[in-house]
């Protein structure tokens, strides 16, 4: 199911939207929580099992993590980003490694592995980053881990952010998770909404279009392409991939913002960069700063040798 879909838009997004609202506000993570497995179910109903069976080994290994000090707290910490970076290697790059290895045994003559494709979970990129943020955060005292299972399969399974970010670290949206009575504003229901149809128009008045004479350009024979065509061809593929992904994550921060959540921007204008480090920075900034604050920097970077 995705947001500009007619499924979407006329039949789900409104009765969980009605439902919610009238909702008394202890139901109303509950809501979101169903909502999201029903979401998920629709477009990956072979996976949905995996990722709650993940989410509650992960809920009590955190919690175990809280009251652990010294070296048992290292281990657990441990266990939990290996399980999770385990899946998702698994799902993303174990066909990758197979195929290959069957091609270095074809060249040497031998018998290739027998092997089923894996097909690949829905989101699994983004709701992993999201775990590790967690683990990762009460492993460090920035926040308390949650007090109840329902609000953390909530925070790693709300649809918004689902399929393809922005990846929302947990120490920004914690208090909210646990209480945003404060945030569930008329003004911000009304610029929520503002937000997804911006981005419901780039996807499909800009991106879609521009997709449509992409492919359209990509499926001509190259050698009787002239160079004007092959240009557009790129430019129009260029500003696809901007416009989906930019509209996406417009549309998830109007969702999340309509029921009381504040999102990170995710992208600031990346064609204007003037070098490629200004692009990383302006392209997919949620996934830059969670390479810098849990991989980059704990590995060791900017750190300034005064030998």
């Amino acid at each position: 199911m995705v947001f500009s879909s007619i499924l979407f838009l006329l039949y789900f997004l409104p009765v969980f939207l009605l439902i919610y609202y009238v909702l008394p506000y202890k139901l109303r993570n509950s809501w979101i929580l169903l909502s999201s497995v029903v979401f998920y179910t629709w477009g990956a109903p072979d996976f949905i099992l995996i990722v709650l069976g993940s989410i509650i080994a992960d809920f009590f290994l955190v919690k175990y993590i809280h009251r652990s000090e010294g070296r048992a707290k290292r281990w657990i910490t441990g266990i939990s980003v290996v399980m999770n970076v385990g899946l998702l290697a698994y799902f993303k790059y174990a066909n990758f490694f197979i195929d290959n290895f069957n091609g270095l045994l074809t060249d040497l003559g031998m018998t290739s592995v027998q092997w089923t494709a894996i097909a690949l979970p829905i989101g699994i990129s983004f709701f992993t980053f999201q775990k590790i943020t967690y683990t990762i955060d009460v492993y460090r005292k920035v926040h308390a881990p949650l007090h109840h299972i329902i609000d953390y399969a909530m925070y790693i399974l709300m649809f918004p952010h689902l399929i393809a970010g922005p990846i929302v670290r947990f120490n920004l949206v914690a208090d909210q998770i646990e209480d945003r009575r404060y945030n569930e504003t008329a003004e911000n229901r009304i610029t929520g909404f503002y937000r997804f149809i911006i981005g419901l128009s780039k996807k499909v008045l800009i991106a879609n279009v521009l997709g449509a004479e992409a492919d359209q350009i990509f499926a001509m024979d190259a050698t009787t392409m002239g160079s004007s065509q092959a240009w557009i061809g790129i430019m129009a593929y260029a500003f696809q991939i901007y416009f989906d992904f930019s509209g996406y994550s417009d549309m998830a921060i109007g969702l999340a913002l309509m029921i009381g959540f504040n999102f990170p921007e995710n992208f600031n204008n990346p064609y204007i960069s003037q070098n490629i480090t200004e692009f990383w920075r302006r392209w997919h900034m949620t996934l830059g700063r969670f390479m810098r604050e849990y991989l980059y920097i704990p590995l060791g970077g900017n750190r300034v040798s005064t030998a």
